[in-house]
């Protein structure tokens, strides 16, 4: 009987468990960054949690906060109590009123039932990219800007 050409089972089972061995070491050293639509994403969520906190304040003629805790990277509407946690490694930082409508502000984004808010902007950022989400003290409309870092 003359030998065969080719690989064994156990070759192939051998050659399919190393790379199932490398895989599982060097899979983990891949970053999972926030890639860029999941950022964009998040600013619509954020811009989107805003208008609904507005159209809430002149719907029910009371005001309504949007609260902002940047430590937490965290954003929770005044109206449905939703919570959104943004990621580690997505860059945040927000721009709010110190004071509003004679009294003490700095963690929130109010609106009123005239449909103006103290204003603000929130900016989200990985890498170079980021947007910000305006809030417009005047009018209390709302708007994604995108912004490059450097």
């Amino acid at each position: 009987m003359r030998g065969q050409d080719g690989f064994t089972l156990i070759e192939i089972v051998c050659v399919l468990a190393i790379i199932s061995l490398l895989a599982a070491l060097a899979l983990p050293m891949f970053p999972r960054d926030t890639p860029r639509a999941r950022l964009e994403g998040y600013a619509l969520q954020i811009a989107a949690m805003l208008k609904g906190d507005r159209t809430a304040a002149m719907r029910e003629g009371k005001p309504v906060s949007t609260a902002i805790d940047a430590d937490a990277l965290a954003i929770r509407s005044g109206r449905t109590g939703e919570r959104l946690q943004l990621p580690a490694d997505v860059g945040f930082k927000a721009l709010i009123a110190k004071t509003c409508a004679g009294r003490r502000a700095g963690a929130s984004i109010d609106f009123f039932p005239t449909g103006m808010s103290c204003g603000g902007a929130i900016d989200l950022w990985r890498m170079e990219t980021g947007y910000e989400v305006r809030v417009n003290w005047l009018t209390g409309g709302v708007e994604i800007v995108p912004i490059v870092k450097q």
